[in-house]
């Protein structure tokens, strides 16, 4: 039966194959499935469950591109294009830091004006003013678009970024590493192979990053498997990816439409992850795009990180999210804690956070341990 040999080789903390991963997302009872993902996820953490104070500073959502499912990209003086200037995002990292924030993350469009030095610029500011911020920037997509602009190689460029601030890389734009569905849907953004190229530039230079994967459009249940054996196998060879995060595509207001994923299949892709990507330490639930509850009860399916605080997000919020654009910390603990698990405040790097009781000040970082 093939449940009983999946679960043989997850105890035996042995590689499952793509067949396996493709029957686990279509055949396997999602019962069964949730307990399997389960038992790896508390193999590695334990009952623990990471959440970051942070905040997201979309930058400006004027872009060269025009993917087809994308809602947040705007032309130059099209309704809804913006733009902050870099003493908009340094008072809003303000803000942030005010509010306890460890972390900025910060993405945005192709903007076809910004040079390369814009962005240096950018992280410069917010290193001299806040040095205690951990600057979290630039999908590989616009890491591309900076090397394409300023005639630089990527590794030139990241080491650009390095000097002026840049702490890590978020994992946006891999989307599902298909020439098919590429083609059709934006053919002109940075392919697989290159944004794996990126990352492992990235991972050489001591960078850590993330990855993603956008799923519920056109994609098939084969393709969401060879996205996961491909991060896989260049986690395999970097070593750097800290943590993947499945993000649940919106319809609204794009060209591509169509409809929201169900319940059930965003826990069937949660928990394969888990058990698909077994060199990867932690599997996140983005709740801005999964949705706060459905977030809570995958906390049993392989999910051990919520993400953060967030406080303004637009990119999902643009195609269409009814979540919140930001939770407190007590709104996240809450969450974590009512699903029976222990909240653990984390750094960028997953590092324990230490506050002090009265002022919620950090005190220091600790090193965080899997149990595995």
């Amino acid at each position: 039966m093939m449940y009983d040999q999946i679960k043989e080789k997850i105890d035996a903390q042995q590689r499952l194959s793509p067949d396996e991963g493709l029957w686990l997302i279509q055949e396997c009872d999602v019962h069964r499935l949730g307990s399997l993902a389960n038992s790896v996820r508390e193999r590695l953490w334990g009952n623990r469950t990471f959440y970051n104070v942070n905040r997201h500073i979309n930058y400006s959502n004027i872009c060269e591109l025009n993917c087809a499912f994308c809602s947040f990209q705007r032309k130059r003086g099209q309704d809804g294009a913006y733009e902050f200037s870099i003493d908009e995002i340094v008072k809003r990292a303000g803000e942030a830091v005010e509010a306890g924030a460890t972390e900025v993350h910060m993405v945005g469009g192709l903007h076809p004006d910004y040079r390369l030095e814009w962005y240096g610029e950018m992280l410069s500011a917010l290193r001299s003013r806040y040095p205690e911020l951990h600057l979290k920037a630039f999908t590989a997509v616009e890491i591309d678009y900076f090397a394409k602009i300023s005639g630089k190689n990527v590794q030139e460029v990241l080491q650009y970024l390095i000097d002026c601030g840049l702490g890590s890389m978020p994992g946006g734009g891999a989307e599902v590493f298909s020439d098919r569905i590429q083609a059709k849907l934006f053919p002109d953004k940075t392919c697989a192979k290159r944004w794996l190229e990126i990352h492992d530039t990235a991972h050489r230079l001591g960078l850590r990053t993330n990855a993603t994967m956008l799923y519920g459009h056109i994609e098939t249940d084969e393709e969401i498997i060879e996205h996961m054996r491909i991060l896989r196998e260049q986690q395999d060879r970097s070593g750097g990816f800290q943590t993947f995060i499945p993000l649940a595509y919106h319809p609204k207001n794009n060209r591509l439409h169509g409809s929201l994923s169900t319940g059930l299949h965003d826990l069937r892709i949660v928990a394969t992850a888990r058990l698909m990507l077994d060199n990867f330490p932690h599997i996140k639930a983005f709740w801005i795009m999964l949705g706060v509850k459905l977030s809570q009860v995958a906390l049993n399916f392989g999910i051990d990180d919520l993400d953060g605080t967030v406080v303004e997000e637009r990119i999902t919020h643009m195609a269409g999210a009814t979540t919140p654009e930001g939770l407190t910390v007590r709104e996240i603990e809450f969450l974590i804690s009512e699903a029976k698990r222990e909240p653990v405040e984390r750094t960028t790097l997953y590092e324990r956070v230490v506050r002090d009781s009265e002022t919620g000040a950090v005190m220091s970082n600790a090193p965080l341990h899997t149990l595995a």
